[in-house]
């Protein structure tokens, strides 16, 4: 079974646009022999999603055998999709670097809040990510329903 990136966990940005990577997250990295990290923006929310290497080229992989290379929309969609990704390299402490474009994409300044998704995470404003956040009832609700809809 594959370690996973779970919780959450509020990182102070440094004056060079550094965060540091939570320690239990570098340590599933180095399981999973990733020296690099893939970080794009989410097509749909607010936040920024940092995937393991190996894990962003099994995505890609799903996404190009979706499309078709002679199609000429299909190929905008990979370029644009491709377009808004990049490698980030942890340093020796760990630490790595967020561009300020990305702090403003996200509506973060002195702080992000790192969210574990399971085999990725997730950079947010923690403003945002509370704003979006459902409340405990309706996240129940929601878990029961795909739960009962993925044993039928």
């Amino acid at each position: 079974m594959m370690a996973t990136f779970i919780g959450n966990i509020e990182a102070k940005v440094d004056e060079k646009g550094r965060i540091f990577v939570p320690a239990a997250y570098r340590k599933i990295l180095v399981e999973q022999d990733s020296k690099r990290i893939v970080m794009r923006r989410d097509t749909d929310n607010e936040c920024l999603i940092l995937y393991p290497e190996q894990v962003w080229n099994e995505k890609v992989m799903e996404l190009r055998q979706a499309l078709d290379e002679w199609d000429p929309e299909d190929q905008i969609l990979l370029m644009q999709f491709m377009s808004d990704a990049e490698f980030l390299e942890p340093d020796n402490q760990g630490r790595i670097y967020l561009q300020k474009k990305n702090l403003e994409i996200i509506g973060a300044k002195n702080n992000v809040l790192i969210v574990g998704m399971l085999d990725r995470f997730a950079l947010w404003s923690p403003e945002t990510f509370e704003m979006k956040k459902m409340d405990q009832h309706e996240l129940a609700t929601r878990i029961r329903a795909k739960m009962k809809e993925s044993t039928k």
